[in-house]
C-alpha cells in the first residue's frame, strides 16, 4: 500500500460487500423468473404500501436473490437505478427483473411505473446487466402485469461502444499539449482553439 508521510490530505479507502438478510421460505422452489415471481407475488401480497424489489438471476435465467430496494407509500415508491443496480452488481447477475406491489391490487402501470422500466431498461444495457421484465403484482396475487408481455416498454440489448475517438460525444475536452498549452475540442467536430 502506498503511504505519503506529512500530507494534509486523505483519500479513505472503503468496501462494498453484499451482505445476506433473511432468507424468504416458500413451498415453491425457485427455478426460473416465473417461480420467483410467484413467491415475491405471495410476499407482497398482503403488504400494505408499495414495495419494489430486485431479482437477481444467473445466465440460466435461474434467480441467485432478491435485493428489496424501497419501501414507499400506499400508492408510490421512491427509487433510482444506482439503488437498484447495487446488489445485481454485487450478486454478479447476468439479468435482473423488477417487481412491485399495487397494494390497491390494480395491476395498470403508472406513468412513474413505465418510465422507471424505460429508465433503467436503458442504465441495465449500459451498465451489461439487461433488465428482463418489470412484474406488477396486485392485492391479492391473482394476476399480474408483465412489460415483457405487453410490449409496453422497448427492453433493451446490451450496447454497443464507440470504436474511433470522434464517435464519442462528451462536448468540451480538454488536452495539455507538448508546450503546456491547453487545446480544446469540440467532440464530434473538427473544431478546436489553443488556449
Amino acid at each position: 500500500m502506498l503511504k505519503v508521510e506529512n500530507s494534509d490530505f486523505q483519500l479513505d479507502v472503503v468496501s462494498v460487500r453484499l451482505v445476506k438478510d433473511h432468507p424468504i421460505y416458500s413451498p415453491v422452489k425457485i427455478k426460473d423468473p416465473e417461480s420467483a415471481i410467484k413467491v415475491m407475488g405471495e410476499v407482497m401480497k398482503n403488504l400494505d404500501r408499495e414495495v419494489l424489489g430486485i431479482i437477481n438471476l444467473k445466465t440460466d435465467g435461474t434467480p441467485i436473490n432478491c435485493h428489496i430496494v424501497s419501501v414507499g407509500t400506499l400508492n408510490g415508491s421512491l427509487a433510482e437505478p444506482r439503488e437498484m443496480l447495487k446488489a445485481s452488481i454485487l450478486s454478479n447477475a447476468a439479468s435482473m427483473i423488477m417487481i412491485h406491489n399495487h397494494p390497491s391490487g390494480e395491476l395498470f402501470p403508472s406513468g412513474q411505473d413505465i418510465s422507471i422500466t424505460d429508465r433503467m431498461s436503458k442504465v441495465c444495457g449500459l451498465v451489461g446487466i439487461p433488465l428482463q421484465d418489470h412484474v406488477i403484482v396486485g392485492g391479492k396475487n391473482e394476476g399480474y402485469f408483465s412489460f415483457r408481455e405487453k410490449g409496453v416498454v422497448k427492453f433493451m440489448p446490451l450496447m454497443e461502444y464507440a470504436t474511433d475517438i470522434n464517435q464519442i460525444k462528451l462536448g468540451k475536452v480538454a488536452e495539455r499539449g507538448g508546450d503546456g498549452g491547453r487545446e480544446v475540442y469540440n467532440r464530434g467536430t473538427d473544431d478546436s482553439k489553443k488556449r
